[in-house]
């Protein structure tokens, strides 16, 4: 009884602010089903492609990410899939990137995206040791801050960082979770950093959904063949009765209903 006291204790921490399918214009669209506060105290890494603990979704619960962006080319076209559905997700951004392209990073922020970091070059950071690695990272949550707000800051306001290719170290971690930033794995993917095409990523993606049911999916707005499978693959969770959750910062305690 204790555990499952505890385990109701920590959904609620996570549980949504608000559901925004209503919001949208279309009434035939995806839509996001609900908001949920994500406070890194209580979810300081999350994912189980890398850790043992991810977000309490339920059943056929989803939630979007991108990777690596802004790039204009491709990343304007995730952003018109995800608006016809009207869907929200999180966008982990290379700093250099958004220092390239701040207009690009404002619009997704505007369409009420989340913005994540994903440092300043996607070094591995397992590789390079812990200054370089801090510097990585700082530089990165920097840019993407400049873009954003037009000031320099190594303290993110969507305080949700992934490292690139998962490559974490312990020091890493520990430190990130001193700064209050939350941890992002994945708990499935499409591989879409491999060559194939887009129906073959939509066949991959959906098989691999299919067996999970619910969880945080890694995709990259930086890839032509994520773009052009992106409107299949959110017709799909549409189709099939998934369901997605879009993830803001804030302390869950403070909440409102």
């Amino acid at each position: 009884m204790t555990c499952f006291k505890a385990a109701l204790v920590a959904l609620a921490l996570a549980t949504p602010v608000a559901a925004s399918a209503a919001d949208c214009p279309r009434a035939d669209a995806l839509g996001t089903a609900r908001v949920m506060t994500i406070d890194p105290a209580t979810y300081p890494r999350v994912g189980l492609k890398s850790f043992p603990q991810t977000l309490p979704l339920a059943d056929k619960e989803v939630v979007l990410t991108f990777d690596d962006g802004p790039y204009p080319p491709t990343t304007t076209k995730v952003l018109a899939a995800l608006a016809d559905e009207c869907v929200r997700a999180t966008f982990f951004l290379i700093g250099r990137n958004a220092e390239a392209n701040p207009a690009l990073v404002r619009r997704i922020a505007a369409a009420d995206h989340s913005i994540g970091h994903h440092t300043w070059s996607h070094r591995l950071l397992d590789r390079i040791g812990q200054p370089d690695s801090v510097n990585e990272i700082d530089r990165g949550i920097a840019a993407d801050e400049r873009a954003l707000h037009g000031a320099a800051t190594s303290t993110p306001s969507t305080p949700f960082f992934r490292f690139p290719g998962f490559a974490s170290t312990p020091a890493l971690l520990a430190s990130l979770q001193s700064r209050g930033i939350a941890v992002f794995g994945a708990d499935l993917w499409a591989s879409d950093w491999n060559p194939m095409t887009p129906e073959q990523q939509l066949a991959l993606l959906t098989s691999r959904l299919e067996q999970a049911r619910k969880g945080i999916i890694l995709l990259h707005d930086t890839k032509a063949q994520t773009a052009k499978m992106l409107p299949a693959f959110l017709r799909y969770l549409h189709r099939n009765g998934y369901r997605v959750v879009h993830l803001v910062p804030g302390r869950a305690a403070n909440k409102s209903s």
